[in-house]
């Protein structure tokens, strides 16, 4: 199992750790609930140092990108960042992923630890057709994402880089506490705000000592991992092996927004026909109107009783203080407002189609 260049720190700070995506990583420190509401209400610093890191560049980037993702590269300007997802050959997913376009071209791709080296494999042999430059930098590079509404205050002191001044779903690099040329990156996965900011993994331990401190006055708080599942749960994010894998469709999961087809990414012709045509399944969000928790692999049913999908995702919000989830229902169900029922324990739970987030930013 691996671990990242942070995990003496964890341990010091008496974190939980626990086996995810071939790293031990730290699911919580002081407790889910308390480090949720940190970041909903001031700011939390996570190690996600177990995300993997691509570069490509050189002059067939672009060919090869937008072949192999289902967003439209060429829409990118540098400085900034672009949701997507790698289509497979079957009309599922591989993975989903952030480019960031760094220069004219040059991308940074950033995806899941636990498809690394699934991903890398699917990228190198699809470029034999293309010919760019590509290079795995996973092992080389630290993750850091400081997010919260305090978080661009809290970090202001210990960079050079005018926070407040990069838009959202951009990036620019400057000097963070100390180190030169760091990526920072107005992006993350808890739909609080804040930064993720790209470091060489050997500097992450001076870097989150450095970013503790600087937030120490704001109330700054590590956060694990369970807290971030809750917190992109709230935002109604899909999580690759959750809502999304290699047999979900992305209109489906509701990523009709990341599929462009014109732009002629893998399976164009099929999603071209699904925007068109719908599917057979959607995935909704859900809130329980009955006191109850829905977990993945639930057994949702109309209010009659009979099954009618899965639960992908399911906790007790902290911030709404009841059941919220997401899952696929047949689509002749999957209208907002219309009410379902969630199978806990053999029992049915009354609950309501909702339209994510569940919580406003």
């Amino acid at each position: 199992m691996k671990k990242t260049t942070l995990y003496t720190n964890h341990l010091a700070l008496n974190a939980k750790m626990t086996p995810f995506g071939g790293y031990e990583m730290p699911v919580q420190y002081e407790g889910v609930t308390k480090e949720h509401l940190t970041v909903r209400e001031s700011v939390g610093v996570f190690d996600v140092s177990h995300m993997g890191e691509f570069y490509v560049y050189g002059p067939h980037a672009l060919a090869l990108l937008q072949h192999l993702c289902s967003n439209d590269i060429s829409k990118i300007d540098v400085g900034k960042a672009q949701y997507n997802c790698f289509p497979n050959l079957t009309g599922g997913i591989v993975d989903d992923l952030i480019v960031y376009r760094v220069a004219n071209t040059h991308y940074l791709l950033v995806v899941n630890a636990s498809n690394i080296d699934k991903d890398w494999q699917w990228v190198e042999s699809h470029n034999n057709s293309f010919g760019a430059s590509i290079v795995n930098v996973s092992d080389r590079m630290a993750l850091l994402a400081i997010q919260g509404p305090k978080a661009i205050e809290a970090m202001q002191s210990i960079t050079n880089v005018a926070l407040a001044e990069i838009p959202y779903y951009a990036h620019t690099s400057g000097n963070f506490a100390g180190i030169e040329n760091v990526v920072i990156a107005t992006t993350g996965y808890t739909g609080a705000g804040g930064i993720e900011i790209y470091i060489p993994a050997d500097k992450a331990p001076l870097v989150w000592d450095a970013v503790l401190s600087a937030g120490d006055s704001f109330g700054i708080a590590p956060i694990g991992l369970a807290a971030r599942d809750t917190l992109r749960l709230e935002m109604g994010f899909c999580l690759y092996g959750n809502e999304i894998n290699d047999t979900t469709s992305p209109i489906s999961a509701g990523l009709g927004w990341i599929t462009k087809p014109e732009a002629g990414c893998i399976n164009a012709a099929q999603f071209k026909k699904e925007k068109k045509e719908g599917t057979s399944h959607k995935l909704v969000g859900f809130e329980l109107l009955d006191r109850g928790i829905p977990r993945s692999g639930y057994t949702i049913a109309n209010t009659e009783g009979k099954p009618i999908g899965t639960v992908t995702s399911g906790t007790q919000s902290p911030i709404l203080s009841k059941g919220i989830g997401l899952g696929y229902v047949e689509s002749s169900y999957a209208q907002t407002g219309n009410h379902i029922a969630v199978i806990i324990r053999d029992k049915l739970y009354s609950a309501q189609i909702v339209k994510p987030p569940f919580i406003q930013n």
